[in-house]
């Protein structure tokens, strides 16, 4: 299996902030069995698959689903609706649902923008799947999903400030404090892969260019494909992520030498992290986070770069691998009701 997953980047209120418990239901015109433990669902739309799950009021899962993605909305809509009755009928109650998804929503009119998945553009999501199920729903973007997970029940646990790091074929991040999901009149918090590389050296500038229209971006050299094309562009060679780590376990001087630099680049894209956010913890998810020892390796190079004497932001691989997005949507609703 490659080490690069294919993993990333409010409905009517996008500027949601989680974690509080409101003073009205969250939740209507459904029944629930009052004799079990609250529960919330949690769907992650992808562009290849549909997953759903079911969680308790202590995190524990109750039920899981796993759906091809139609690449039609309307499709879609009945897909989801299915999921949702399939997961009810599975965890023997009912709840309130929430989704990530790889785009945003625009604010004035709650469509959805910049996703991948193309059939979705334009489309009133989280409008339409309400009125088919007849409750509220909340959609947020999937690497806030990812973050959020990390930071209920996680390797970001406990923390006030919570910078979760998708490093996947792109490269993206959310920011939670103190449990709620901070998003931003822009949409565009924790978007770290589309800055500049921090304190680039001549061989650097100006960067390759990145599909947003602009060079030198993080994504660029931090993404699966970034360390591909560096490597390719030192070596001559065309390798994927999985072969450079092999031959740098093999001690090839060349992998090893394109490692050195993806960790020297992540530590400073994270130093101007820290900088600006200065988190509690960093949690690293993605298909790259599986690069053996990155967080070590990040960790030592942080000081060089950090406007501190000292860091004290922990960097910490991820506690719910490719289960942190859809437990993060999931998470979109308070922990009771």
């Amino acid at each position: 299996m490659n080490i690069v997953e294919r993993t990333a980047g409010a409905a009517r209120s996008p500027r949601i902030l989680v974690g509080r418990r409101p003073s009205t239901p969250l939740y209507a015109n459904h029944t629930r069995n009052r004799s079990s433990p609250y529960v919330r669902i949690g769907i992650d739309l992808g562009g290849t698959k549909i997953e759903a799950l079911a969680l308790d009021d202590a995190g524990a899962e109750l039920a899981r689903r796993r759906v091809a993605t139609p690449r039609d909305y309307a499709a879609s809509l009945d897909a989801l609706v299915r999921l949702v009755a399939d997961i009810e009928r599975e965890a023997d109650d009912t709840g309130p649902v929430g989704i990530g998804i790889p785009g945003a929503i625009v604010p004035s009119t709650g469509a959805v923008k910049n996703a991948n998945s193309t059939w979705l553009i334009g489309r009133p999501l989280a409008r339409d799947l309400e009125a088919r199920l007849g409750r509220p729903v909340r959609v947020m973007n999937d690497a806030n999903c990812f973050a959020l997970s990390e930071a209920c029940d996680g390797a970001g646990a406990g923390a006030d400030v919570v910078f979760g790091v998708i490093l996947g074929t792109g490269v993206g991040g959310g920011v939670v404090v103190r449990g709620r999901c901070l998003v931003g009149p822009n949409l565009v918090a924790g978007e770290w892969g589309h800055v500049a590389l921090p304190w680039p050296d001549a061989s650097e500038l100006p960067g390759p260019p990145c599909y947003c229209g602009r060079r030198g971006c993080i994504e660029t050299y931090l993404s699966g494909p970034g360390m591909a094309r560096d490597h390719r562009e030192a070596t001559g060679e065309t390798r994927d992520t999985f072969d450079i780590v092999r031959r740098a376990r093999d001690g090839d001087a060349g992998a090893l030498a394109t490692l050195a630099r993806y960790h020297d680049r992540l530590a400073r894209g994270l130093a101007m992290v820290i900088d600006i956010l200065d988190p509690d913890v960093i949690v690293l998810g993605g298909g790259m986070s599986n690069l053996p020892g990155l967080a070590d390796a990040v960790r030592e190079r942080l000081p060089r770069h950090v406007f501190s004497d000292t860091v004290t932001t922990r960097v910490v691989p991820n506690a719910h691998g490719d289960s942190s997005g859809v437990r993060g949507a999931a998470w979109l609703w308070p922990a009771s009701p």
